[in-house]
């Protein structure tokens, strides 16, 4: 069993709105149909995000797009809740982090890791505007420092 891993969908979003402080790994339970969707790409993590709900971890908002060669009692609903597969020990972890501190659990990435769906988590904390604008900054500095680096070699 090999270690490659294929990137199915990416939140872009997600370390422009928050600065994350710690990243997971958790596996997502999926149905069938789901698993072949993500397969083909068909996901969205745009405004998804991970909560606690009783004794475990649940993936919100995240839309996985139907698999059309299932038939029309094989398919899924695009956004239900998908549990999330963590320790208990992390879980309790997490939970402590998020109601005292006030962290999001954000999700950063769907991908295939030997043949199966994990998802990364990052532990953030919502940025500001002012803290945005500083890092657009920070960024473009940056880059006029790499592109200089590079015309003067």
């Amino acid at each position: 069993m090999s270690d490659t891993e294929k990137v199915v969908t990416v939140n872009r979003k997600a370390h422009h709105n928050y600065e994350i402080v710690e990243k997971y790994e958790a596996g997502i339970s999926l149905l069938g149909s789901e698993v072949k969707a993500l397969r083909e790409g068909r996901a969205n993590l745009k405004d998804s995000y991970a909560s606690i709900v009783g004794n475990q971890i649940v993936l919100l908002n995240c839309h996985i797009g139907p698999y059309q060669p299932a038939g029309p009692n094989a398919q899924h609903k695009p956004e239900r809740p998908r549990p999330l597969l963590l320790n208990k020990r992390e879980i309790d972890k997490l939970r402590g982090r998020i109601v005292e501190r006030g962290f999001t659990l954000v999700p950063l990435r769907i991908y295939f890791r030997g043949g199966w769906a994990k998802i990364e988590l990052g532990l953030g904390k919502g940025k500001r505007a002012y803290d945005k604008r500083e890092a657009k900054k920070l960024e473009a500095v940056k880059r006029e420092i790499e592109q200089e680096l590079r015309r003067r070699r």
